[in-house]
């Protein structure tokens, strides 16, 4: 009987909570390599790769870098502002990518 508040705690909150994109790394590329979002959702980059580490840098923003992310590890960001956010992998600058965010 104690375990029902809980459980209904729990499904209270998957149901408010905010939706968040998904960008995969995979073979050297962001898929998708361009995703759109609304101000104050989220990104979330999962490295898919079999032995190989990234990372997401945005330039225009003092070159604010996420840490390392080994294989099956994911980082995620909010963005609260509207604007086009380009960004590039850190050890492989080749590798780029961008979030746009609308109103």
């Amino acid at each position: 009987m104690k375990r029902a508040p809980l459980l209904l705690a729990l499904f209270s909150f998957s149901v408010w909570a905010e939706p968040v994109a998904e960008v995969r790394i995979e073979g050297y590329r962001y898929l998708p390599a361009e995703i759109t979002i609304k101000a104050g959702e989220s990104v979330r980059w999962i490295n898919h790769e079999k032995r190989t580490s990234h990372s997401i840098v945005f330039p225009a923003e003092g070159g604010l870098e996420s840490e390392r992310l080994f294989p099956l590890e994911s980082w995620q960001r909010r963005f609260e502002k509207p604007g086009r956010y380009d960004y590039h992998c850190g050890p492989h600058p080749e590798m780029k990518g961008v979030v746009v965010v609308g109103e």
